[in-house]
């Protein structure tokens, strides 16, 4: 009960804190919103599928990317996930890429034999402190053996995955570090999408005769998804039959996390393509339950699954419950899900998604506030799986535009043009796009890997952005704390942001609470919780800046925000 009243005492409209924050939901500015600067920033990476004749569906999927310090310098590092070739030996691959960031958006390679350049045919990343030494270390996807490589600090990386036990074979998509249990170590979940080998890819055709990928139906081979426990000493367990995770098969593509049902225990809720979605409820005693379908977020309003794919997180309504929304296959409309407190409510028509996003196949997806208005807004990749009637680059003819909608009080979307938020149309086949403040000026960033291209660094210039606020919540440890909640107070009344890493798809992220704040100079108040349900209270800051909060920092909570019990441990309801 402790969140619902934490995030009910000043829950407000957006409307209102728009019009407080000074910002005006006028029509749409023309500007760019966006500057595609990642060749004159040294991150120069180009991708590559291994295409070549044969139509192997993991090539249309590949690949991921991180933003996340490395160095622990205090900025945001960037990690390039390849894909390579699937019929050729590993040690041939290019092997993934790591790009230090020299503390002004600029980056440099990272230097060679570090540890990091994993030779599997990539899929995706996640990004976590998994054994409490204080640096952040990676967990690749792969097609084959995933692989972990812990963090030994100055950008050097180490291959612990034999001794973790988390090396999973076949096809993994996402996956993500969090706290299942809260005994103070990160678990790891991870996303499987088929069961597939090259020995038994099938042949599909277009509708002009011409050989193509196929879709996930002709396989019909569903894969089990992994929770992973972490045992301490750079040991996991697998704990998914324990966790009852067993009793389902998906293809699991997206993933996301937070605490749907208010209870104070993490949950998951993963994108299936083409089968329905799963919201992983924590009972809190080690297990999980599939609540997906009686809570009304497995399907769409006529009961059909969607080819999920991209997942966000977050309080898009202000009422303090996390919302969800995920990006689907073009023909589809994405899906926005209002969570209601014991169901949600499908409201993607009345957002203005439906119309704008069902032309495009869509596979990252974040809510972001990138105009710091105070409200979220959207950014989608894009690109087909198959090609179809409209060809928008004759080089590649699954390339699409990616979509960059402003949020605006409702919640409501309008498309931001020039389409993608950039001057110049951006075409490619984008998968992964990792988000965060590269620059460190207060505007959100976008890293987006594209398939057989070079990747693009969107540095934000929108128009008339507003003031911002940063919050790197740190645990015992020193780490970033994943999955705490931050809720800022201004006039009165509240926002929340959740301290994410894992959202998008095959995508690690910038695990910072990010505010935008309009034209509010200075807040009222600020409450951490942290996923144990530790919570601190900070009084008036400035804006434009980022906070760095340990557990120790600001005052004990009031008993009404959930206050430390006799134990000095915070009760989670």
């Amino acid at each position: 009960m402790g969140l619902r009243i934490l995030f009910g005492l000043f829950a407000i409209s957006l409307v209102s804190a728009s019009i407080s924050f000074g910002q005006s939901p006028g029509p749409e500015d023309s500007s760019p919103w966006f500057r595609e600067e990642a060749a004159e920033r040294g991150l120069k990476f180009l991708h590559v599928s291994g295409h070549d004749g044969q139509f192997l569906f993991p090539e249309i999927h590949a690949g991921g990317a991180a933003l996340f310090d490395a160095d622990q310098d205090g900025d945001l590092d960037a990690y390039l996930v390849q894909a390579g070739s699937l019929v050729v030996a590993p040690d041939q691959d290019p092997g993934n890429q790591l790009f230090l960031n020299r503390g002004n958006g600029q980056f440099r390679k990272a230097r060679p034999k570090n540890g990091a350049d994993d030779r599997g045919y990539g899929m995706g990343v996640a990004a976590g402190d998994f054994d409490n030494d204080g640096r952040t270390d990676l967990y690749v996807t792969n097609v084959g053996p995933n692989v972990l490589l812990r963090n030994l600090g100055n950008g050097r990386f180490e291959d612990v995955t034999s001794k973790a036990g988390v090396g999973v074979g076949g096809w993994s998509a996402s996956a993500i570090f969090f706290d299942y249990d809260l005994d103070g170590d990160l678990d790891l979940f991870v996303t499987n999408y088929l069961n597939w080998t090259v020995e038994l890819e099938v042949e599909c055709f277009d509708k002009a005769g011409r050989l193509n990928y196929c879709g996930p139906a002709k396989y019909d081979t569903p894969a089990a998804d992994f929770l992973f426990r972490n045992e301490g000493g750079s040991r996991f367990f697998d704990a998914t039959a324990e966790a009852r995770m067993d009793v389902a098969f998906g293809t699991g593509l997206g993933v996301g996390t937070g605490d749907f049902d208010n209870n104070g225990w993490p949950d998951l809720f993963v994108a299936n393509d083409g089968m329905l979605d799963q919201l992983w409820l924590n009972q809190g005693d080690g297990t999980f339950r599939d609540e997906a379908v009686y809570r009304g977020c497995a399907a769409d309003l006529s009961g059909q699954p969607k080819a999920g794919m991209g997942v966000t997180v977050a309080d898009v309504d202000n009422d303090g419950d996390l919302d969800l929304a995920v990006c689907n296959l073009g023909g589809e409309t994405d899906s926005v899900f209002l969570n209601e407190g014991d169901y949600f409510t499908d409201y993607t028509g009345a957002s203005g998604l439906a119309a704008i996003s069902r032309s495009l196949t869509r596979f990252s997806m974040a809510w972001v506030d990138f105009d710091n208005d105070g409200i979220l807004d959207i950014y989608e990749t894009a690109g087909a799986i198959t090609t179809h009637g409209r060809i928008y680059l004759e080089s590649d003819p699954y390339a699409e535009p990616n979509l960059l909608m402003r949020g605006l009080p409702g919640p409501q979307y309008r498309e931001v043009l020039p389409r993608g938020g950039t001057r110049e149309l951006l075409v490619a086949t984008s998968r992964a796009a990792a988000f965060g403040d590269v620059d460190g000026d207060g505007g959100m960033d976008i890293l987006v890997l594209n398939r057989d291209a070079p990747a693009y660094l969107l540095i934000n210039q929108a128009p008339n952005r507003g003031n911002w606020l940063r919050v790197v919540a740190r645990n015992a440890h020193g780490s970033p704390a994943l999955s705490a909640s931050v809720v800022v107070t201004v006039g009165g009344r509240m926002i929340r942001r959740e301290a994410h890493s894992t959202f998008s798809y095959q995508a690690a992220n910038d695990p910072a609470a990010h505010f935008g704040l309009g034209k509010v100079e200075a807040i009222d108040a600020l409450v951490v919780r942290w996923p144990d349900g530790w919570r601190r209270c900070l009084g008036p800051q400035k804006t434009n800046q980022t906070l760095e909060i340990e557990r120790s920092d600001g005052a004990e909570c009031p008993t009404e925000m959930g206050s430390p019990d006799k134990a000095g441990n915070q009760s989670r309801r």
